[in-house]
């Protein structure tokens, strides 16, 4: 009986915790099916549409995340990325731009990953992006 109020209460524990994460730190560890509201669950699929090639998939549910509501600052800058790199592979460059620029006026100080900061077409506009916001 204590090994299972033990595992009970770990499990309770590591719930807690997990329920004041943002969904992109939840599917960065596993733990896509705790994300709390709608918004962050249809941002979490449209993340794993992202990963499986699945383009407008992806697109709509991360847009529709974005309408719905996104409780953490994180999810919302993690949101504007994904589309970012969604119409850059799909040679909407004006829409990667407004994207990437949305998701800096969220968090200045974002950044992409160094794989991601050297893709040939949105690491430039990234760059760019953040070169212009930083010189205001």
């Amino acid at each position: 009986m204590n090994g299972y109020r033990f595992r009970a209460g770990l499990l309770l524990s590591v719930l807690v915790l997990v329920a004041g994460c943002s969904a992109t730190a939840m599917h960065e560890r596993g733990f896509e099916e705790y994300a709390q509201g709608r918004g962050e669950r249809m941002l979490v699929e449209g993340i794993r549409a992202y990963e499986s090639g699945d383009l407008k998939k992806a697109d709509d549910q991360i847009v529709a995340a974005l309408r719905e509501g996104l409780l953490f600052d994180k999810d919302k800058v993690t949101a504007y990325k994904y589309l970012a790199f969604i119409d850059c592979s799909l040679g909407r460059e004006r829409e990667c731009r407004e994207d990437f620029i949305a998701a800096v006026a969220i968090d200045r100080d974002m950044q992409l990953s160094p794989a991601e900061a050297s893709h040939p077409v949105w690491g430039p506009i990234f760059r760019d992006v953040k070169k212009r916001t930083t010189a205001r």
